[in-house]
């Protein structure tokens, strides 16, 4: 079973090279090739399912000496959920690539890069420690980069650029929180790290205090790393500039798969780490309920099809993040957020793949994003709009749908803190008014959810385009609008969801069951009475508050008239787009600019500090005067008799004065000694080597 697992990771890691190869020749084997290998990659762990549902022992196995620490695997009832999920939708999306990509170039490099990333990402999900999880989540990041520079454009290399600068930033800093954690913990591994800092809380570690702010340090630097992955805010810059420029299927996945792996690791860290940690939950929470709020409103105000999804992708983020603050802060009791986090991170992974494949067939087919150039698209297509309707009910919480089943697990766990923490059977972090307002920022940002939904599907399925003969032109596609590859594709995973919505106890409770162990989740399964008006209430609240803000935000100021049409406008105020007027800017401007003055300033006070000693303590000694000619002697002789000169001159020689310089006389007199000393010097030495060589000649001569 060990080498099934090691399979699951490097299998299409080695189909991806042998796909490249293929390509090169034929690009239909490579086409099967790899739709054969995501499908060998599913049936594998349709086949770990089988096993864990039948209580199959958790699987353990270790790749030692490799990146020095080794990599460790394993295989438990979340790892074979969500790397099933992974290997379904990667499966689900390389059937529609072929027809998707049937028109672009550099297939062979997207497919190479497609199967790289999956194996990257099972080996995130099947990780069993921090050090693995890194490595993979690396290679992840850096394969998926390809993605969204595939086109080659402006505007994808622009947003490429911004991912790859998220990721990397990302990696580093996450690599930093880890090698402060092994310092202070001394194991990366999972199971090693649950109740670590619970020991250091109660003091009996030695260093308590230090160790516990190195692993608040070290969480904090790791959860920066996962929560840029995840696209959690203010971190979620790559997110709304990545999907519109990728291909549709990289961007189901992205959306759909890469971001859990970020949200894989803030699980690990919050579920194993800081397990029941109410202030480490708290953060999170609050983390989350700014994610899911920017989000929402950013989806509201976008005119982009797949610019809308993108954001709805960083607000669905948030709501599990809530989901995933409330498990810390209701300890014990967190049994409710812990199914309802694990099953909306399953709903928005499987309700993206159906809403970014159906956005896929729209711009295979008009080659453009804008709600005013799509609209209309797909009016007299019923299975288009059938499957675009499950994916919007899902994602919007409808009740009989997937994503309603999620949300109100998490609306529940807040209701059930507010109702614990009166009782003062959990610890009150925030007031009770604080946790008030994020419940109805749960229940707007539902309702925003709803809203820019039902603007999306308006447009496509129910409003005419403004141009009439572009509309005929829609209307005469009828069935040629995909294949049925693709229609099987997109068909079977949007069929998922009402099935998911109607039977919660038949698939979704065994669906949570697989991951509460990871989770650590309290004992029991959760249930609640789905369809009770109680928790119909709550959705009841978001489809209110939906369809208000459609009718008021989306039909009345988000479109106006022009020339007697009415358009949609883009009302994001574009000062509030983080990436253009704070991170570039800091980053690209500001921040070398600061460093530069800094250094400047560093570099001139080193000057200042070398020639302030150098007038101080280290001020040179006063030299004495040297003689312009002559010696001290005759310095001193030449103005001996100068003086008495002088007075000569004034008393005997008054009639005849002499004006003798003796100083400069002595002197001269002086150089004329040393040069003649000099030369006779030279002479008498050269005269002795003459007579050495001869001498030296003479005893060899009689040497010899």
């Amino acid at each position: 079973m060990g080498l099934l697992l090691c399979f699951g990771v490097f299998f299409p890691m080695v189909s991806a090279f042998a796909g490249y190869l293929a390509g090169r020749r034929d690009k239909r084997a490579r086409d099967y090739l790899a739709a054969g290998a995501t499908g060998v990659e599913f049936f594998l762990f349709l086949f770990f399912l089988a096993r864990a549902a039948m209580g199959g022992e958790e699987i353990r196995v270790g790749i030692p000496a490799v990146c020095g620490m080794g990599l460790n695997f394993t295989l438990d009832g979340f790892r074979v959920l969500y790397g099933g999920i992974a290997a379904f939708m990667w499966f689900m999306s390389t059937l529609f690539s072929r027809e998707y990509f049937a028109h672009y170039r550099n297939r062979n490099r997207y497919y190479l890069f497609l199967l790289l990333t999956l194996g990257a990402t099972e080996g995130v999900f099947l990780s069993a420690d921090f050090y693995t999880t890194f490595i993979f989540f690396e290679i992840m990041s850096l394969a998926s980069y390809v993605w969204v520079a595939q086109d080659e454009k402006k505007a994808s290399l622009r947003a490429a650029e911004t991912y790859l600068a998220v990721a990397v930033i990302g990696g580093l800093v996450m690599l930093m929180g880890i090698f402060l954690l092994y310092s202070v913990a001394g194991t990366l591994e999972f199971q090693g790290l649950a109740g670590f800092y619970q020991e250091i809380a109660r003091g009996t570690h030695e260093g308590a205090a230090s160790a516990r702010n190195r692993v608040w340090a070290a969480g904090i630097c790791m959860l920066f790393g996962f929560g840029a992955k995840a696209g959690a805010f203010p971190l979620h810059i790559w997110l709304p500039k990545a999907h519109p420029v990728a291909p549709a299927p990289a961007s189901a996945l992205l959306s759909g798969i890469l971001t859990k792996a970020g949200m894989f690791g803030i699980l690990a860290l919050t579920c194993y780490l800081f397990l029941e940690n109410s202030i480490w939950g708290g953060l999170v929470l609050v983390l989350g309920a700014c994610t899911m709020v920017v989000g929402a409103a950013r989806a509201l105000f976008s005119v982009d099809l797949k610019g809308t999804l993108a954001c709805s992708s960083v607000s669905q983020i948030g709501f599990i993040l809530v989901g995933v603050g409330m498990c810390g802060l209701l300890g014990e009791e967190n049994i409710l957020a812990v199914r309802g986090s694990l099953l909306h991170m399953v709903n928005h992974s499987l309700v993206k793949l159906v809403l970014f494949m159906a956005a896929g067939v729209v711009f295979m087919n008009v080659h453009k994003l804008d709600l005013n150039d799509i609209r209309g698209f797909g009016r007299k297509k019923p299975l288009l709009q059938l499957i675009f309707l499950m994916g919007a009910l899902g994602i919007g919480g409808v009740p009989l749908w997937n994503g309603y089943i999620s949300k109100t697990l998490i609306h529940e766990s807040i209701v059930e803190y507010l109702e614990l923490a009166r009782e003062g059977a959990v610890p009150l972090i925030f007031s009770p008014g604080a946790v008030k307002a994020i419940e109805w920022l749960f229940l707007a940002s539902g309702g925003l959810t709803v809203a820019y939904m039902a603007k999306l599907y308006v447009v496509l399925f129910v409003e005419k385009n403004n141009d009439p003969a572009l509309q005929e032109k829609f209307d005469a596609l009828k069935g040629r609008y995909m294949n049925k590859a693709s229609g099987a594709a997109l068909g079977i995973s949007a069929a998922l969801l009402p099935v998911m919505g109607f039977f919660p106890g038949q698939v979704m409770a065994p669906l949570a069951d697989l991951g509460q162990g990871f989770f650590h989740g309290a004992e029991g399964n959760g249930d609640i009475p789905w369809f009770s008006l109680a928790n119909l209430k709550g959705a009841a609240i978001s489809l209110f508050i939906g369809a208000l803000v459609y009718v008021v935000v989306v039909r009345l100021w988000m479109m106006k008239k022009e020339q007697g049409i009415s358009v949609y406008v883009n009302r994001w105020y574009k000062y509030l787009d983080l990436e253009d007027y704070f991170y570039r800017p800091v980053l690209q401007k500001a921040l070398p600019f600061g460093l530069g003055v800094v250094c400047r300033v560093l570099d001139s006070l080193v000057d200042f500090l070398v020639v302030a000693l150098r007038k101080t303590l280290y001020k040179d000694s006063s030299l004495p005067c040297e003689l312009a000619e002559g010696t001290p002697l005759t310095h001193a002789l030449g103005r001996l008799v100068n003086g008495l000169e002088g007075i000569a001159n004034a008393t005997v020689w008054r009639k005849h004065p002499k004006n003798v310089d003796y100083e400069h006389k002595y002197a001269m007199i002086h150089e004329e000694w040393s040069e003649d000393s000099t030369i006779i010097g030279r002479s008498m030495s050269f005269a002795l080597l003459l007579f050495c060589f001869g001498l030296i000649i003479t005893v060899v001569y009689l040497l010899l």
